[in-house]
């Protein structure tokens, strides 16, 4: 990936207020009763419109923070550069499924021998090592867990998205969020696109009635797949480059796994998430292993009659790879955010156009500095922990839609509050 700009511009992150903390019951109660209600001001964790970014400089640091990572594999490996390069942090601990992978980064960061961690577990025994936070880059079906034990235990949490793969992960996380607040803790999930100025831009614009009345959403998430690796004694080999996107169980899908960058954005813009979607979604490349889809056309709906169509490619077939753009349909303009290229808004009495940059290292850049000024800074209203719940759960409503072939709502998603259950039979503990 290149290389970010010096004191490239970070922009602070909008969000939505987090609702109360209570028990598992009560929350999914509470969410149940919010998703029925008509009014979308009954929706507290969604309709509070989003906070305005701005462009913030990032101010030299004061001290150095005592970091753990919890996932030492690519994505790990990669966004600990931003962490030295703030000058803010120290990687205190590391924690990986495997040993070797530990032992390499924390060869790379200096860290101690004896607080390198490794199994299922090893991030109990980080978080016991004296870290004042945590970075969560692991599998993402065990981010709830991760997450919980990290607040239950006074650390702030920085942590990677799909932040669930299941409404059950959802809640919690969400759960989570709250406790952290409760004890005046940080909470921050890494989403890159609502970092950049081009597409904040846009989103004030859409909100202050750029378009007219919106009509609908077209959006893509195209990749070219992953690996599909056959099965296994355990499922051990599938925590290696990726391969755990292959399961739904592990990973939660395209939906959950890519197509959440552009799912967060469609949220953040429209500050609340569907009531209900339908779909098909389909399995074709040749020798499946795996469970996740390949492609899917989704079409979502809101409570104001606004629909939205996501259509999900991952293939390697020569499409337009890495794809992730939405727009927006009003009767009077059109608009754009996306992760490449131009934002805009075309017509109208808005018009705009703003290139973008390098979203993912600007993006993480900003996210970093944030994570580090609301932790010096005393800020814990965690609003992006919200918001990565609502577009978590817009991922798992389309997938279950498109895999069941019919339509599905919200309230009945989150009712049934299944669980995702992978097979961790014969794994390290």
């Amino acid at each position: 990936m290149p290389a970010h700009p010096p004191q490239a511009p970070c922009s602070a992150r909008p969000g939505l207020e987090n609702p109360p903390v209570g028990s598992r019951r009560q929350f999914v109660a509470g969410t149940l009763a919010a998703l029925s209600a008509s009014s979308a001001a009954a929706l507290p964790a969604l309709a509070a419109e989003p906070r305005a970014a701005g462009t913030t400089p990032a101010a030299p640091p004061t001290r150095k923070i005592k970091l753990g990572l919890i996932g030492c594999g690519g994505r790990g490996a990669w966004i600990t550069s931003f962490f030295v390069k703030h000058g803010g942090y120290q990687f205190h601990a590391v924690a990986d499924y495997f040993q070797a992978v530990a032992d390499q980064t924390g060869d790379d960061l200096g860290t101690d021998k004896a607080r390198r961690f490794s199994g299922l577990s090893g991030y109990k025994r980080l978080i016991d090592s004296g870290v004042e936070a945590v970075v969560i880059e692991d599998v993402p079906c065990f981010y709830p867990e991760q997450a919980r034990a990290a607040v239950e235990a006074g650390c702030h949490v920085y942590i990677a998205k799909p932040v669930a793969v299941d409404v059950p992960g959802c809640l919690a996380i969400q759960q989570a969020a709250g406790l952290a607040t409760q004890k005046k803790l940080c909470f921050l999930v890494d989403y890159q696109l609502p970092t950049q100025t081009p597409n904040i831009e846009v989103a004030n614009r859409i909100r202050s009635g750029a378009l007219g009345r919106l009509a609908h959403i077209l959006s893509f998430g195209l990749c070219g797949g992953g690996p599909d690796p056959a099965d296994g004694p355990t499922i051990e080999h599938l925590f290696r480059g990726q391969a755990w996107n292959s399961r739904v169980a592990l990973g939660g899908d395209n939906f959950a796994f890519y197509d959440i960058h552009i799912l967060d954005g469609v949220t953040w813009v429209m500050g609340k998430r569907p009531v209900a979607a339908c779909g098909r979604s389909r399995i074709l490349r040749p020798g499946p292993h795996g469970d996740r889809s390949d492609c899917s056309g989704v079409l979502y709906e809101y409570d104001d009659g606004v629909i939205w169509n996501h259509v999900t490619n991952a293939l390697s077939n020569n499409g337009d790879f890495s794809a992730l753009t939405a727009s927006f349909f009003g009767l009077q303009a059109t608009a754009r955010i996306q992760y490449w290229g131009k934002a805009y808004v075309r017509g109208g009495p808005k018009h705009y156009v703003g290139e973008i940059g390098s979203v993912f290292d600007d993006g993480v850049v900003c996210n970093v500095a944030e994570f580090y000024r609301n932790i010096t800074e005393g800020r814990f209203d965690n609003p992006t922990a919200a918001r990565a719940v609502d577009g978590t759960l817009t991922a798992i409503l389309g997938r279950e839609a498109a895999a069941r072939r019919r339509y599905l709502t919200m309230e009945e998603v989150v009712r049934e509050n299944k669980k995702l259950e992978p097979d961790l039979k014969g794994l390290k503990a």
